[in-house]
């Protein structure tokens, strides 16, 4: 019996692990991945927003050599936070199902069942991508994750969205020499692109360097071609890959099967207390981004490790007035 299990290997579930140590509190941390899987998927050269102390948990210093850091140092960083703290990660361990009793629940993996007083869910939301819900989006060539430029070396691309992720992909594709298409439902390029990005691609697009459809989206993919729907009508391309950079969801199934309940608002929000994190359901927690539903910027690693301290410090409240 575990006091707490934590659903959740990233930045934010082992920032709960670590304050339940520091509380000698018994704990879990399962995940269905690998350690802090989203950052993992990260494109392979990403550099973070944030410097790398808005980033730093359990009073580890985090240095980087640069003063944004990136990828690579951020995964380093956090194996050597979860070794340092020796937390008892169950890595590549699917949640399939939770059962609620008097006193304690049942959680039940793709590998063991785990017992546990309390439930903290610090899922994130970069597992599940946004589908277009179009033919031939299953096909090899559509990817939602984008890793590398170099497979795309002299390649007919198209590049779905006008967000950050978007931009940085048709970015980076165009100067490794990739015949980059834009397919954006909008008007324009995404007001929130990084400010010393965004005249970057809006020229690129000016210049014709890059192709870009606005008001417009797929309608159809097929091996080496793509029908679009715009302004102007239908349009088939010539493609070699889709690069659907479309946005990413927290898992909602998971959450409503625990029986979670929502707030009926455009984000699905989570209906939870601000001040300890406790949802609905007695001893069920949530912490981090999925806290903000499909509002996913809205809480990052650097404003959220405060979610941590909130929820044990409850859950010790609660435990010291039982005993």
């Amino acid at each position: 019996m575990y006091d707490i299990g934590i659903i959740g290997a990233g930045p934010i579930g082992l920032a709960c692990g670590i304050e339940a140590q520091k509380n000698n509190l018994s704990h879990v941390i399962i995940d269905k991945g690998t350690l802090t899987n989203s950052i993992y998927n990260y494109p392979l050269n990403m550099t973070f927003f944030s410097t790398s102390d808005k980033l730093e948990i359990g009073n580890i210093p985090f240095i980087s050599h640069g003063n944004k850091p990136n990828r690579f140092e951020a995964l380093e960083y956090y194996r050597r936070v979860a070794s340092h703290w020796e937390l008892n990660l169950k890595l590549y361990e699917e949640v399939l199902k939770t059962e609620k009793n008097e006193d304690y629940f049942k959680i039940e993996t793709s590998k063991n069942t785990f017992l546990c007083k309390n439930i903290i869910v610090a899922t994130g939301f970069y597992d599940l991508p946004f589908l277009m819900n179009v033919k031939g989006e299953n096909l090899p060539k559509v990817k939602h994750y984008y890793d590398e430029p170099h497979p795309y070396f002299q390649q007919n691309i198209i590049v779905v969205g006008a967000a950050n992720s978007a931009v940085d992909v048709a970015l980076e594709t165009f100067r490794k020499k990739a015949n980059v298409t834009m397919v954006i439902r909008e008007t324009e390029i995404g007001q929130n692109v990084k400010y010393w990005v965004k005249p970057d691609i809006e020229n690129r697009i000016k210049e014709g360097e890059i192709k870009a459809f606005f008001e417009s989206k797929i309608t159809e993919i097929r091996p080496f071609e793509v029908d679009i729907i715009t302004p102007e009508g239908k349009k088939t391309l010539k493609n070699d890959f889709v690069l659907a950079m479309t946005g990413y969801k927290p898992n909602f199934k998971l959450l409503e099967k625990m029986g979670i309940q929502f707030h009926e608002d455009a984000y699905k929000t989570p209906i939870y207390n601000e001040k300890t994190h406790e949802t609905t359901i007695p001893n069920l927690y949530i912490a981090g981004v999925v806290c903000g539903g499909l509002k996913t910027n809205k809480w990052f690693i650097e404003n959220s490790r405060i979610h941590a301290e909130q929820i044990i410090q409850n859950i010790k409240n609660i435990k010291n007035k039982i005993s």
